[in-house]
């Protein structure tokens, strides 16, 4: 290690490290790296550029496929950028999923090559292995910092090392806090480096919206500041979507506006540009004032959202340098979050109800800044009240000042949404409807069609239905929604299994684990994800080939929002409904679309040993746990679960499908929960 990392080797060769240290003297340099990575260090190729003048550039040779990755200091000093970290239990925005743990680990690798699973960050002094995001600040990822942390002078080298590890995730010890900083000494700006070697960062799929969803109206035909209209047209856009060109000029006057708009069509920046371009004609804010006050609010329902719609803000402030945005989400540690607000301030802020909710009766000065809020935004206001989160908002709007302006964006606008508006938005407030008449349930660019076929092939018509798919289209890109979390994981465990490209995302997985999947399968092709609803509202994965529902849907609504995940933008996408015989009811309530029967796809004797076979490698603690998550929605459903005796025989159903010749044993006080106590055909234990 010595030999390697000594201060004055000049060598060029790509199997060695190099090393160069401009503000320590050599023993200094070789102690502090030394006491940082002790660990077997495996590097992938982070440049093959000569050596200029950075306080630290490292590289060894591709041979071990590891990355070396940077996060960034604020520029004034300060706190370090610490990656989320996922806890083992979900908060309140995914509270109504099934609290269950445990995944499919090391699932096989997209297209591009890059192995969820695998690549897995280890800190010293963390024998648990602590997982950490592993995606690369690309454009259109955020990680939840302010700009002026990410235009810092000095980042700090994280290392990722491929290990197995089956211990909890997401708790920093003290002693990787503290070492956290010894590594920051080591620091080195490797974001000049590209800049300065003409790297230009990946244009944003959002950017290629298509042409049904553009307006003939031009960005810079607005009374929008230079600054920002630079940002937009690096951000890849020029012409307006019809829902910025409805909502833009009245917003931009400062009139509180509830919008009717579907996602995917551009409403994130029809909120977030009139809110920047009002933050911009305040006095320019101390970037070193430590509590500043938030300017802007904007409310998203679910983590991956509130991801989402920061990433896009943080591409609009390229060229405000003094205004920060942040966000705040449930499944990270609250105190990591703190210290980040306290290190980056930021005048807009990104959140979930229920971790904004934590900070406002935590957070030291927390209540305080948000008086100085001047714009709230409710996105995605009726899936926010579809999950329970009514009380929340009733206590986020007591919280910011009554002289405001509320923007309201919401797909449907139920009896619920018409409430919120009553407390949240001025008498003479603007209504926008951006969505045509009867067009609002489902995209006419989607195919649906639906297959009722019993429970038992269930599974070997699901991977029928994909192998077809994936010989029509090599560029495939599907999504598999499933009822629960538990069920979810257990459908990924049999598909990868199956030796399918197979992610999964739901409320037990953590949160830097649910980012870097998803953020994986936005970008890639030849990949399909196995999801909960989690991913169902508001999330952008362009290019999605095909959504398959397994199982009932919750309502009419959910099934209309998960067949949203394609057809977006003006593309065409394919829909397909596997119901069993007894869930045939639900048709009656989505009778008006255009869902057409399906055929059965042909399941011969192979198809079915390959599907038996895969089942008998499924973990059994993944079907214990999807048994009882079934059992516990479908006894939530008001058809399914009046009969209770019939609720079990269904049940014992799916087990037999899963390749169990007994039902799982399910705790008596779980049982008892459910109202199923003494109920013939259930194990108890």
């Amino acid at each position: 290690m010595t030999a390697l990392l000594h201060p004055f080797s000049t060598t060029n060769s790509s199997s060695s490290m190099k090393l160069r240290v401009t503000t320590h003297p050599p023993h200094r340099a070789l102690s502090i790296l030394t006491g940082a990575f002790p660990f077997k260090l495996k590097y992938r190729v982070l440049s093959a550029r000569p050596l200029k003048d950075y306080s630290c550039i490292i590289c060894r040779s591709l041979s071990r496929g590891v990355a070396v990755h940077t996060s960034a200091l604020s520029r004034g000093g300060g706190e370090s950028r610490p990656g989320r970290v996922g806890q083992r239990k979900s908060l309140v925005e995914d509270g109504h999923e099934d609290k269950d743990e445990g995944g499919v680990r090391d699932m096989g690798r997209s297209r591009n090559g890059v192995s969820s699973e695998s690549l897995k960050r280890r800190r010293v002094g963390n024998p648990r292995g602590l997982h950490r995001d592993s995606k690369d600040k690309e454009a259109g990822f955020f990680d939840g910092f302010s700009p002026q942390a990410k235009r810092g002078g000095r980042e700090a080298i994280r290392v990722m090392e491929d290990v197995d590890d089956d211990s909890e995730d997401g708790v920093l010890s003290v002693e990787e806090e503290d070492l956290n900083e010894v590594v920051l000494k080591v620091a080195g700006s490797l974001r000049q480096l590209d800049r300065e070697d003409g790297v230009k960062p990946r244009p944003s799929a959002s950017a290629d919206t298509a042409e049904s969803y553009l307006s003939q109206t031009r960005f810079d035909q607005c009374s929008i500041s230079p600054l920002s209209l630079k940002g937009i047209k690096e951000a890849g856009y020029e012409r307006m979507t019809l829902v910025q060109e409805a909502t833009l000029p009245i917003i931009l006057k400062g009139k509180d506006v509830m919008a009717k708009a579907r996602t995917g069509t551009g409403k994130t920046v029809a909120f977030l540009l009139p809110a920047i371009e009002a933050i911009a004609k305040l006095h320019h804010p101390d970037r070193f004032e430590k509590r500043p006050p938030i300017n802007v609010l904007v409310i998203c329902p679910t983590r991956e959202l509130a991801c989402q719609a920061a990433a896009e803000a943080d591409k609009l402030l390229k060229y405000h340098p003094s205004i920060g945005v942040q966000a705040v989400i449930g499944g990270t540690r609250l105190t990591l979050e703190q210290k980040r607000m306290q290190a980056n301030p930021c005048q807009i802020l990104v959140a979930t109800p229920g971790r904004l909710r934590d900070h406002i009766d935590t957070t030291t000065a927390f209540a305080s800044r948000l008086k100085g809020v001047q714009i709230l935004v409710l996105d995605e206001a009726d899936h926010l009240l579809d999950m329970g989160f009514r009380k929340d908002l009733d206590r986020i709007i007591a919280a910011v000042p009554k002289q405001r302006q509320t923007l309201l964006f919401s797909a449907t606008i139920p009896e619920e949404v018409r409430q919120i508006c009553h407390v949240a938005l001025q008498k003479d407030h603007e209504f926008v409807n951006t969505v045509e008449e009867g067009s609002e349930e489902t995209h006419s660019q989607v195919r649906q069609m639906h297959l009722v076929t019993p429970l038992d092939d269930h599974f070997s018509v699901l991977y029928s239905i994909l192998t077809e798919h994936i010989a029509e289209d090599v560029d495939y890109k599907v999504l598999v929604f499933c009822t629960t979390a538990m069920v979810t994981r257990m459908i990924a465990n049999l598909l990868s299994e199956l030796n399918m490209n197979v992610r999964e995302i739901h409320s037990r997985k953590p949160q830097s684990y649910r980012t870097r999947v998803s953020d994986e399968f936005r970008k890639s092709k030849g990949l399909i994800l196995v999801t909960s609803d989690v991913s169902a509202r508001g999330v952008d994965y362009p290019d999605v080939t095909l959504v398959i529902q397994v199982g009932l849907p919750s309502d009419r609504e959910q099934y209309i929002h998960r067949l949203g995940r394609t057809g977006r933008k003006g593309k065409q996408g394919k829909g397909f409904l596997l119901l069993a015989p007894w869930e045939e009811f639900f048709l009656a309530s989505v009778k008006d679309l255009p869902i057409a029967k399906a055929s059965s796809p042909p399941i011969g004797s192979n198809t079915r040993k390959r599907v038996e076979v895969a089942l008998s490698q499924v973990e059994m603690k993944n079907k214990e746990a999807a048994y009882q998550a079934w059992l516990g929605y479908y006894n939530s459903n008001k058809k399914v679960g009046r009969d209770k005796a019939r609720l079990v025989q269904l049940a014992n159903e799916f087990s037999r499908s899963m390749g169990l010749d007994q039902p799982p044993a399910i705790p008596r006080l779980i049982l008892g929960k459910m109202g199923l106590k003494n109920v013939p055909g259930l194990r108890a234990k």
